[in-house]
């Protein structure tokens, strides 16, 4: 897959893809979720799957992060399952997604390189 393949502000480098579960979660407040959610910037696609009430999220992590997701969530009335493996998987995804955005930022280096006005001798 290319950048091409994902929606705008989505780059399949910094593609992440998330899966927590809700509670609190009623018919009409979920779809107005997903309305809002599908409309975030960075986002590339967002679904609800009621058998489970979890919530599948691909998002760009350097144009977005799950703090912002986590506050529509919040302003729906719905919230994140209170046990202590989605807690466990929060932190991860959001220590994740602070390191691809870090990463992305990061300019790398290398002890190795000839300085920029060195002439390099040939053997």
């Amino acid at each position: 897959m290319s950048d091409l393949d994902h929606r705008v502000g989505v780059r399949e480098n910094n593609l992440v893809v998330r899966n927590l579960k809700l509670s609190n979660v009623t018919e009409k407040n979920i779809s107005a979720l997903i309305e809002e959610i599908d409309q975030m910037f960075g986002l590339d696609e967002v679904s609800f799957n009621p058998k489970d009430g979890s919530i599948h999220l691909a998002y760009d992590a350097v144009n977005l992060n799950l703090d912002g997701i986590e506050e529509v969530i919040r302003k729906h009335e719905i919230d994140i399952h209170d046990d202590w493996w989605t807690h466990t998987k929060e932190s991860y995804y959001k220590f994740c997604d602070q390191n691809t955005k870090d990463n992305f930022t990061h300019e790398p280096w290398s002890c190795h390189k000839t300085p920029p006005n060195s002439i390099k001798r040939r053997r």
